[in-house]
């Protein structure tokens, strides 16, 4: 980690934080700043570790602005899911880009979908069922196709051997399962805080998963 890393880790650490609280307290124009800088700061950081610039770096910043693209679809006063929804998908693809073409092992590709793959079943079955159940089927090809992307992000996460990479990708697929809980299930008081720490400490996770 070089110290401009550390000083834009730290940033993103005080917009995510900023962020919390602009969520909890439902302060939209103070979420509108704070959301996209924090990922914009998690992408600074990783533009500017100190790591081969090389093709599994490339795929994590491009995946990373994506990230960045989504955050603002998602939060627009506009109905944006599906757009928001299309640029975390691409995001999680080049992700599972980004671990595949780096250094993984076949028996962790394994083990990692043995596990992965029936969880994200479960959590399929169960948010397709609410939208067909609340009408919106024409939802169900794009949120399980995003689950497909998702899973497949974590389980090459694991082959990746990077344990902190992995972390992050486990506590993605949270963030994301507590977003559509919250859209298609039921929405609970504490899930918008909830579903934006997870996300910062997703992003955290991925961002020092390159080091």
């Amino acid at each position: 980690m070089t110290n401009a890393s550390w000083l834009l880790l730290s940033l993103a650490a005080v917009m995510a934080v900023v962020d919390w609280v602009a969520v909890a307290r439902d302060h939209s124009v103070l979420e509108y700043v704070s959301k996209p800088a924090a990922t914009m700061a998690f992408l600074a950081t990783a533009l500017t570790v100190d790591v081969n610039h090389d093709v599994p770096w490339a795929f994590m910043i491009a995946a990373l602005v994506l990230c960045v693209l989504g955050d603002v679809f998602l939060m627009l006063p506009t109905n944006a899911f599906v757009p928001g929804l299309a640029s975390f998908a691409v995001a999680q693809l080049l992700f599972a880009i980004g671990f595949a073409t780096g250094e993984t092992s076949a028996v962790r590709w394994i083990v990692a979908a043995v596990v992965a793959i029936p969880v994200a079943s479960v959590l399929a079955r169960r948010f397709v069922g609410a939208i067909r159940s609340g009408g919106h089927t024409e939802l169900v090809v794009p949120v399980s196709v995003y689950v497909v992307v998702i899973t497949t992000m974590a389980v090459a996460a694991v082959a990746s051997g990077s344990w902190v990479s992995v972390a992050g990708a486990a506590i993605f697929m949270l963030s994301d399962a507590l977003i559509a809980e919250t859209r298609f299930v039921k929405a609970r008081p504490w899930q918008p805080v909830g579903i934006m720490v997870t996300y910062h400490l997703a992003l955290g996770g991925l961002v020092l998963g390159l080091l």
